[in-house]
């Protein structure tokens, strides 16, 4: 008969996996029921035992209860509960995925373990300030950039912007970017991809979310890395993820700050005694509004005390901040 010739046992270790964990237990003529009304497979009692016997043969972690019917249920998996609920706070809590995707792969997390247990996957965290955003083809954008890297090849792109309407148009009259990509870059919960602009003769960054299309691999070679290129360094050096001219900035910061420098700048940032209650801190840095951004933020307790255009810069700001509000 045609249902002899189905796989029973990879239907019945489908049944185990989907359905039985260590509160819920099928029996063995509830094994037969599913197989038989799901699947439209027969199987005798004395099958489902010796099938059952092969899958623990191959590895799975299957326990059996000895009572008047035996019991069956897959006692563990490749994820435990804790570790998939980790999983979906990530997903949840990610900037990067759109709100679309991330229901799509909670589906999937949902699926690595029993349907008996997915209610315990119910996550109740709120993260503050979490705006996902909309571009449903971010997956395929950092496939295909983590392809060139690996093929050492440049990619071709366009990249959004917005206007002072909040209307979302291509940059640049829909400019084409040529890009040698070294590093896919996550940072502030946003992928980047970090390469050398052909245009800038230069290493740049461009946030994926913003590219507006699943970038071309084109078959010419990339521009080797600068000798003097290092991921670490230059993560230390920007602030969020922004080019600017690089210099290195002499800062005045008061002690109670030491431990945000070593987080921000790494143990081995350069340190000098200054007076009783701050030290100066001596580092390479892109400049740009969000550095200078950055300084304002600590109230006074961070001083730019060189070298001097930087220190002029950070001042204009301040004071063409202040101007606005007169």
């Amino acid at each position: 008969m045609a249902e002899y010739n189905k796989p029973r046992i990879l239907y019945l270790k489908r049944i185990l996996e989907e359905k039985t964990d260590e509160e819920h237990p099928l029996t063995t003529s509830q094994l037969i029921e599913i197989l038989n009304t799901e699947f439209g497979i027969y199987a005798h009692r004395t099958t489902i035992s010796k099938d059952i016997a092969a899958l623990v043969d191959f590895g799975m972690d299957i326990v059996t209860i000895h009572s008047t019917q035996s019991k069956y249920f897959v006692a563990s998996r490749k994820f435990e509960l804790p570790e998939l609920k980790l999983l979906i706070d990530a997903v949840e809590s990610s900037k990067f995925i759109t709100e679309k995707k991330s229901r799509a792969l909670i589906d999937k997390i949902h699926s690595l373990t029993s349907e008996g247990q997915v209610s315990k996957l119910k996550r109740n965290n709120y993260v503050a300030e979490r705006i996902k955003p909309d571009n449903e083809q971010i997956y395929y954008i950092v496939d295909t950039i983590n392809d060139a890297i690996n093929e050492g090849k440049k990619i071709s792109f366009q990249y959004y912007d917005y206007t002072g309407l909040k209307k979302k148009v291509l940059k640049n009259k829909g400019e084409i970017y040529t890009l040698s990509p070294y590093h896919l870059v996550w940072s502030g919960d946003y992928y980047y991809v970090m390469g050398y602009s052909d245009k800038k003769n230069k290493v740049v960054t461009f946030r994926v979310d913003r590219i507006a299309a699943n970038p071309k691999i084109i078959e010419a070679d990339i521009v080797p890395q600068p000798d003097n290129f290092e991921l670490a360094d230059v993560i230390k050096k920007v602030f969020n993820m922004y080019d600017g001219q690089e210099v290195t900035v002499d800062l005045r910061c008061d002690n109670s700050l030491m431990k945000k420098m070593i987080d921000r700048f790494g143990e081995d940032v350069k340190i000098l005694a200054y007076d009783m209650t701050s030290f100066r801190l001596l580092t390479d840095i892109s400049v740009s509004p969000n550095f200078f951004g950055w300084v304002f933020g600590f109230g006074g307790k961070v001083q730019i005390l060189a070298p001097k255009e930087v220190k002029e810069q950070y001042r204009q700001m301040i004071i063409h901040t202040a101007e606005e509000f007169e």
